[in-house]
This record gives C-alpha cells, sequence and structure tokens, in this order.
C-alpha cells in the first residue's frame, strides 16, 4: 500500500482545482497547469480535496498511485509558490549574465555559451557566479537546470564547473611526486 497515495491532496486557498475524467486542472496566482493521470489510477473531487486510488490491486496500479498524488501536489505547488533552482559556478574566468532572452556563460571554451530561456522559465543572474532558475512547473525548473549544469559540470579534482548550490562535489587527491 502507498502511504503517500492514501493521503488526500486538500486544495489550497486562492488556487481552483477540477478534475475532468483523468485529467487534473489547477489554476492559481502564477498561472495554470494541468496533469494527466494515467489509466491505472482513478481520480475524484471530494470535499475540496483530490482523491487518487489505484484501480485494480495489480502491481502497475499500485506503483502508479503515490506518483500520480505528488504530480498533482507539485501542480498544486506551482500554481501557488512556483519552483526555484539555484546553480554555482566556480573556476577562474567562469560567469554567467544575461544577454537579451539569453544566458550567456563563459565556461572556459574558446567561445561563449548562448542559452536560449524557455518559455514558462525565468532565469536571474544576482551575482555572476549564481543563477537562479525559477518557474511554476517543477520538472521543467529542474530540466533547465540540468541542461546548464551539463555544459560543464564540476570536475572532481580543483572543483571547477557548475553545480547546483548546496550540491557536495567528492574532490579526488591529485598525482603524487
Amino acid at each position: 500500500m502507498s502511504r503517500i497515495g492514501k493521503k488526500p491532496v486538500s486544495v489550497p486557498s486562492g488556487v481552483t482545482a477540477s478534475v475532468d475524467g483523468q485529467t487534473v486542472n489547477a489554476k492559481g496566482p502564477k498561472g495554470e497547469l494541468s496533469f494527466v493521470v494515467n489509466e491505472e489510477v482513478l481520480v475524484k473531487m471530494e470535499d475540496g480535496a483530490i482523491k487518487v486510488d489505484p484501480r485494480d490491486e495489480s502491481k502497475v496500479a499500485r506503483s502508479k498511485w503515490g506518483m500520480s498524488r505528488t504530480m498533482i501536489v507539485n501542480i498544486l505547488d506551482g500554481v501557488t509558490k512556483g519552483f526555484e533552482k539555484r546553480l554555482e559556478i566556480n573556476g577562474v574566468g567562469y560567469r554567467a549574465s544575461m544577454q537579451g532572452k539569453n544566458l550567456q556563460l563563459a565556461l572556459g571554451f574558446s567561445h561563449d555559451v548562448l542559452y536560449p530561456i524557455p518559455d514558462g522559465i525565468s532565469i536571474v543572474v544576482p551575482k555572476p557566479t549564481e543563477i537562479v532558475i525559477s518557474g511554476i512547473d517543477k520538472q521543467q525548473v529542474g530540466q533547465v537546470a540540468a541542461e546548464i549544469r551539463e555544459y560543464r559540470g564540476p570536475e572532481p579534482y580543483k572543483g571547477k564547473g557548475v553545480k547546483y548550490a548546496g550540491e557536495k562535489i567528492v574532490r579526488k587527491e591529485g598525482k603524487k611526486k
């Protein structure tokens, strides 16, 4: 039994949520999101809360039960608070800046990397060594952060590169004489 899936999802104040078949729609102060729940899972509105149940006791239905509830919680959180990821840049000469609708990254290559910002995402560069990615879709925010980090991931010897804020880089010892 899914302990997460058993709990009904309460709809926060200021958010209008509706269930239309297998689609859950949420509209709040930050925007509007929807999620199509898998056919193995039943979704219904009861007493101002969204209830998620498996259609049967098969392993597939039970495995998608908790994930479906978590996705519904994520869209409700997204339209109320939104999501944010912070990236840190370490290295001599490594920096980031905004150039119109693009993020310009100097990461030790012979050229600057231009990353076009997708719709629904806002990127702020408070310091040249810090990037703040925010949006209402948790998956999209994480995907953009991962794509930016992929250009120059942190290396284990000096720790140079782009890393998530708070990420611990396991350092290796260099060569010995």
